[in-house]
């Protein structure tokens, strides 16, 4: 799928909120940097933040249990 493709499914689920999608792709990005595994399969030496945002795409997490880590 094209990255452009991937990026609307993702905006999608934020009601095209860029702001969002940037703060929870940039949030998973660092998890998966520390140590997460991904929730799909990955090709070799993809960027985190690439994975994040495919993540996201597919329902696989929720952007909003990014964008309120800081309520906790």
């Amino acid at each position: 799928m094209r990255l452009e493709n991937i990026i609307s499914d993702a905006l999608n689920k934020t009601g095209n909120d860029k702001y969002k999608l940037t703060v929870a792709v940039s949030r998973r990005a660092v998890a998966l940097s520390e140590g997460e595994k991904p929730l799909l399969k990955v090709k070799p030496n993809e960027k985190p933040t690439d994975i994040a945002l495919k993540e996201m795409a597919a329902g696989l997490i929720s952007i909003d249990q990014f964008i309120n880590e800081d309520n906790n």
